[in-house]
């Protein structure tokens, strides 16, 4: 544990000094090191692809499940996605220095609070190596240094994309230990890093419930919760059968393993017996696995029995958990119960019941006829985000460039005293 303390100590401390040279670099050097990281990333696809090949294969070879295998592949187009998200950040406002508050006292003191970096964000993360690059982006962009830890599975594929991050940032300009990474694959790391107080200044854990429950149970130093969903999609009796349809085919088999999937279906009674065989057929033709509750299996007996740990969890997977409640407070109760407070949808053409759902629905992000798919930093005009908050202290849903900062006051005066 000690050998793992110190190294992680060391980059730690290093990042710390980035950081304080890095927060006061002017925006163009930023942009200009963002536009230089997406080129190297291309440029040097090959080598990322090859130690990438070797995380999937040694993955594969442990028997790992296909939805997380897609989480980890990378391919030329994925690359070229995140050199693409690299500069949609570049091009994204800088929020360093912006005034959100202004004022002149009676006695003469000028006050105003700025938009200032944290410093050094610590960020835990696992099987996906697109996220290291979205991470050192936002970081760098928002005037933070970073402590980039992946998970395991990603180790080669992290370790080559943030040596190529690191030489591109270094020769536009950006502090030597401004990106650094923490490649050693021992858990205890994670304990090591949360404890960092005074290195650190913020821990963002990006991952499944156990992680971030690790890494909420054992830091010191502050956390952002991010990423673990459990989302519904209610459908109302006055819904449209085919609207409803569709969003709920989108939003479990899109991409069945990100957060923002839905993983439990609550239905209406009053349209159960002709709604649910439809909707089933929709979705087990997409190869979802359903698994209802006494009512559902009494109009489709053929569905799996439902337990109660489906209810609070979420499988990443072509998997859903499906409901009957008797109305939309029933579907409300059962949503604020069992949810992760981060994505909830109702489908209804009943303006007072979609009120009454935004508002009395307990989450981040809270739709009426939509996918909860399109919680997303992108698809809310934010640009890349660094992950999607389900806690609600300093920042709450999809966290983009400005939920990366903290605010400082300046004040000026001309001699007064208290």
């Amino acid at each position: 544990m000690q050998i793992i303390k110190n190294e992680i100590m060391s980059k730690a401390t290093a990042a710390k000094q980035a950081s304080v040279k890095l927060a006061n670099l002017p925006t163009g050097v930023k942009n200009e090191a963002l536009l230089k990281m997406a080129d190297a990333l291309e440029a040097r696809s090959k080598e990322i692809l090859f130690a990438n090949g070797l995380d999937v294969d040694a993955a594969k070879a442990r028997g790992t499940r296909a939805s997380y295998i897609d989480r980890l592949t990378l391919n030329e187009k994925r690359i070229t996605d995140m050199a693409e998200g690299l500069r949609q950040t570049a091009e994204l406002p800088d929020p360093v220095g912006n005034t959100d508050f202004s004022v002149v006292r009676p006695n003469g003191l000028k006050i105003r609070r700025v938009k200032v970096p944290f410093g050094v964000i610590g960020i835990i993360y696992e099987a996906r190596p697109n996220v290291t690059v979205d991470a050192a982006a936002l970081c760098l962009k928002s005037g933070n240094a970073c402590v980039l830890r992946g998970g395991s599975e990603a180790i080669r594929s992290n370790k080559k994309i943030v040596e190529v991050l690191q030489a591109a940032a270094t020769d536009a300009g950006i502090p030597d230990h401004a990106i650094e990474f923490i490649d050693i694959i021992d858990r205890d790391a994670v304990i090591v890093m949360c404890k960092m107080r005074g290195l650190i200044d913020v821990i963002i854990p990006r991952g499944g419930a156990g992680l971030i429950s690790r890494v909420v149970e054992n830091a010191s130093v502050p956390v952002i919760e991010t990423g673990t969903g459990v989302c519904h999609i209610f459908v109302d009796k006055s819904a449209d059968f085919d609207m409803a349809i569709n969003i709920a085919v989108n939003a479990k088999t899109s991409r069945p393993s990100v957060c923002n999937a839905m993983e439990t279906l609550l239905i209406h009674r009053d349209i159960a017996v002709d709604f649910l065989p439809l909707v089933k057929k929709a979705l087990e033709d997409k190869g979802v696995e359903l698994r209802g509750c006494d009512r559902c299996l009494k109009i489709c007996p053929d569905m799996i029995p439902a337990t109660e740990e489906d209810w609070s969890t979420e499988y990443g997977d072509l998997i859903l958990s499906v409901k009957i409640v008797d109305n939309v407070d029933a579907a409300i109760e059962h949503i604020n119960h069992y949810n992760t407070q981060h994505s909830d949808s109702i489908i209804t053409k009943d303006a007072h019941n979609a009120t009454q759902f935004q508002w009395e629905v307990d989450s981040a992000a809270v739709f009426v006829n939509a996918s909860t798919r399109f919680t997303d930093g992108f698809e809310f005009g934010f640009g890349a985000e660094i992950g999607i908050s389900t806690q609600k202290l300093h920042a709450r849903g999809p966290m983009g460039l400005e939920a990366l900062t903290t605010t400082k006051y300046l004040i000026n005066g001309n001699g007064q005293i208290r």
